[in-house]
């Protein structure tokens, strides 16, 4: 499953290496050659990109790596991590849009009207987004990847972008005033910043092993009270590792049972939580005598749901 799930990572990264960096090219070209710096600024964007895959791609290459001594829980954090990363360049980005577009609103700086080429550029840079952003999703939602759904966030906030752009220039040259393209740009920054908080807030969830997500611990406590012998699962913790499942779990059977027998129980409690939960990285079950009630402490009892 992770050699699969790293290969389509790959994939992923590879469509988005190579469409950015033309869609890249194509810009700075048309921007320069126009004498268009929001077009300039639009590739700069897109070069942006060209990183972020070429990061995806390295990551992806970590988190194949089986777990070891050092990192017996595997490398699909690197994952994580790399989304945090993702956000923080996003964030910047917005926040030096904002502030150049500001800083030439207050000084009075014209925008350059754009030629044909530059706007030709930019209505191949929002088609060519669109089918990035919508690869990067798909991709991300088969492999259950928070990098490769955080980098479709990020195209489709470079799609707003591009039109921001487009629609900026365009009333520059229809009503001659160039302020009109600055507030665009400024309005876009925010986008981008609010996404880019929206991704960080994602990752940093996992990173402190949060899971806001109640619904899975009541398909969890489902999935024990299917077995008989089972009872009142409790002491349950559960974090996301790039996509899998880590469960920690206590449950009581009766206090009469061998311990093969009890052994036995947790196996049907595992295999019956694996039937009910996809992608799951491990499952510890902590077995306990009958009417111990040890539900002090950490993670989420039954009664709670």
């Amino acid at each position: 499953m992770n050699e699969k799930r790293s290969s389509i990572i790959r994939l992923a990264s590879i469509i988005a290496l190579v469409g950015n960096l033309i869609l890249a090219i194509l810009k700075v070209w048309a921007g320069l050659y126009s004498g268009s710096l929001a077009v300039v600024g639009d590739g700069i964007d897109s070069s942006m990109d060209v990183l972020i895959a070429i990061m995806a791609l390295l990551v992806s290459r970590m988190v194949s790596k089986p777990a070891d001594k050092n990192h017996p829980w595997g490398h699909g954090r690197a994952e994580t991590v790399a989304t945090s990363i993702l956000s923080m360049i996003l964030f910047f980005a917005g926040g030096q849009l904002i502030f150049n577009s500001v800083q030439n609103l207050f000084i009075g700086m014209k925008s350059e009207i754009p030629t044909s080429a530059a706007l030709i550029a930019t209505l191949i840079s929002i088609a060519g987004k669109i089918i990035l952003a919508w690869s990067q999703y798909f991709f991300g939602k088969k492999a259950d990847s928070a990098m490769l759904k955080a980098n479709a966030k990020n195209m489709f906030a470079d799609i707003l972008t591009s039109v921001g752009v487009l629609i900026g220039l365009g009333f520059t040259r229809l009503f001659n005033v160039g302020a009109i393209d600055l507030i665009v740009a400024i309005l876009v920054g925010l986008w981008v910043i609010k996404n880019a908080i929206s991704i960080f807030l994602e990752a940093n969830l996992e990173l402190m092993d949060g899971n806001k997500n109640n619904e899975y611990y009541k398909i969890l406590f489902e999935a024990v009270n299917s077995v008989p012998g089972a009872i009142n699962p409790h002491r349950v913790r559960m974090r996301r590792v790039a996509g899998f499942w880590d469960i920690d779990m206590d449950i009581e059977v009766d206090q009469n049972l061998t311990i093969t027998q009890a052994h036995e129980i947790a196996n049907k409690v595992e295999n019956a939580i694996k039937d009910k939960i996809d992608q799951i990285f491990d499952i510890v079950v902590h077995v306990e005598p009958k009417g111990n009630r040890q539900i002090e402490g950490y993670g989420l009892m039954e009664k709670t749901l």
